[in-house]
């Protein structure tokens, strides 16, 4: 907080008359101001987001005004050493909690859609190393698919409808909208590069993100031009990359 020094300060006649007026105005300000600070993109290249404890507060929330999904593609960066369920990223509208979620169980990936599920083995998800996670669905077609450090898994039918509102939660999993966090469930680790696109990449665009090629950035989230609000015990911190001899 700035002093003010030796500026003169003026009183506001109604503010003094009308105290309590004068600390709503002053806190709806304020509140203004830490929400415009809080909506304005932000370039997070060469950051991660390190969610150090577990808890059933600590969250990102991503803002976007995308909605009316008919296609989704999400990929992301994880570095975790966590063998129990966790949720890698949650995605809820005001009707639907699993809207768009993945979900590392302790031996499947779990893929949900407007809450339907489809499981994928999790033979190649790996503990304290950075991974690259990205899944994509197609309303017409119904598919989904995962992808671990660029391989892709088989396509599996799931169904769905399109995908409305978002609210959309890293560190934990919404059980109602925007909240009904469980700590069992957080995410414990750090992450980075979170992209979604409001169509199904290629899997060569799979593997340009992958392999840290250009790409089209998300045109729904874009973690070069980020929008979000932390809660909680979240660190934005330098990327910490594995060092190659």
């Amino acid at each position: 907080m700035r002093k003010q020094g030796g500026y003169k300060t003026h009183t506001c006649y109604c503010c003094a008359k009308h105290p309590d007026t004068g600390l709503k105005m002053a806190f709806l300000l304020l509140l203004v101001m830490l929400t415009a600070c809080a909506a304005m993109p932000q370039d997070l290249s060469g950051k991660m987001l390190t969610f150090p404890e577990q808890t059933n507060t600590a969250n990102v929330r991503l803002i976007t005004s995308a909605q009316n999904f008919s296609a989704v593609t999400v990929c992301l960066r994880s570095f975790t050493d966590l063998s129990r369920a966790h949720a890698l990223f949650s995605l809820a509208t005001s009707s639907v909690h699993n809207a768009f979620l993945i979900f590392k169980d302790v031996e499947v990936i779990e893929l949900y859609v407007q809450d339907r599920r489809a499981n994928f083995a999790a033979d190649d998800y790996k503990l304290n190393m950075w991974q690259s996670v990205c899944s994509t669905w197609d309303y017409t077609s119904g598919l989904v698919q995962l992808w671990l450090d660029g391989k892709p898994t088989i396509r599996k039918f799931i169904g769905g409808s399109r995908i409305g509102t978002p609210i959309i939660i890293l560190g934990q999993e919404q059980d109602s909208p925007g909240g009904g966090f469980d700590a069992d469930q957080s995410f414990v680790g750090m992450m980075s590069d979170v992209h979604m696109w409001d169509y199904a990449l290629s899997t060569c665009e799979i593997k340009r993100y992958v392999e840290y090629l250009n790409f089209t950035p998300g045109n729904v989230l874009n973690w070069r031009a980020l929008e979000f609000v932390t809660s909680g015990r979240v660190l934005i911190e330098d990327q910490q990359m594995t060092c190659m001899m």
